[in-house]
């Protein structure tokens, strides 16, 4: 059977999905290493495969979305010297189905596109609500899809994992935490502190972005979050409506399908 290979080239992680039709068959979640060279990313993407009893033959096509440049060239060698394709890089020109109405277009990242695309598809487009889609990876990002399905522009914010390293880093006593959720906002300890301040402040931070982004797309959006700290956050605001952990992935097959 014909199966599709979707790449995801993060700050962080590197999330590659095989796809069966609108099915996703297998996916997994690398760390992003930018001293990785083609020949290393081709002997792991192999052993990933035949670990999952995927046969690198059955791949017809590869779509990818990288933010991080200098690992762009070094991925499309990987999909033409061991898949034997050409990938689909998702940059200006290639179509996505969606107007960008960023300026300029070019700036925007290619995960937000997808994202967008993907959200707009799979919750979106029957009611012709407007859309905010929430990101939790490297960096959070918000991003506004108009009623009509027009990608509108959105927020940038620090991830909050950068937010808990900056906090160690500069605060000479203050300790390194892990992100969770702690069983009580007023913390007790410097930790507990510590960890109420970024996690009930991340979901503030988010929950004042998506309302002042709703009241700006004129009310009534729907909120569809992706990322790593989605299904932490997501179940602390009622502003979240949907949750979908491989919207990235379903996107760049979306844009493949659109440009076959």
């Amino acid at each position: 059977m014909p199966l599709l290979l979707t790449i995801d080239v993060g700050n962080t992680n590197t999330v590659l999905g095989v796809h069966d039709g609108e099915d996703l068959k297998a996916h997994w979640r690398l760390t992003t290493r930018r001293e990785q060279t083609a020949d290393e990313y081709g002997i792991l993407v192999r052993s990933l495969f035949a670990a999952s009893s995927i046969d690198v033959g059955q791949i017809v096509g590869v779509a990818l979305a990288s933010v991080v440049p200098p690992l762009t060239s070094v991925v499309v060698t990987l999909c033409r010297t061991y898949l034997g394709h050409e990938p689909l890089v998702i940059e200006p020109g290639v179509k996505t189905g969606m107007p960008i109405l960023y300026e300029p277009p070019s700036d925007v990242g290619a995960d937000r596109i997808v994202n967008g695309v993907a959200a707009w598809d799979r919750f979106g487009q029957s009611g012709g609500r407007p859309m905010i889609v929430v990101d939790f990876g490297t960096a959070t990002t918000l991003d506004a899809i108009s009623g009509k399905g027009e990608y509108l522009g959105g927020a940038i914010c620090p991830g909050v994992q950068i937010s808990a390293d900056a906090l160690f880093q500069r605060a000479a006593r203050l300790p390194r935490i892990d992100v969770r959720k702690p069983p009580r906002v007023v913390g007790r300890t410097t930790v507990g502190a510590m960890e109420s301040g970024l996690f009930y402040g991340y979901v503030g931070m988010v929950e004042g972005l998506v309302k002042r982004m709703g009241d700006e797309l004129g009310g009534n959006a729907i909120c569809v979050a992706t990322g790593g700290l989605a299904d932490v956050i997501a179940p602390e605001t009622a502003l979240i409506q949907h949750v979908d952990p491989d919207l990235t992935l379903h996107g760049l097959r979306l844009v493949w399908e659109r440009n076959q």
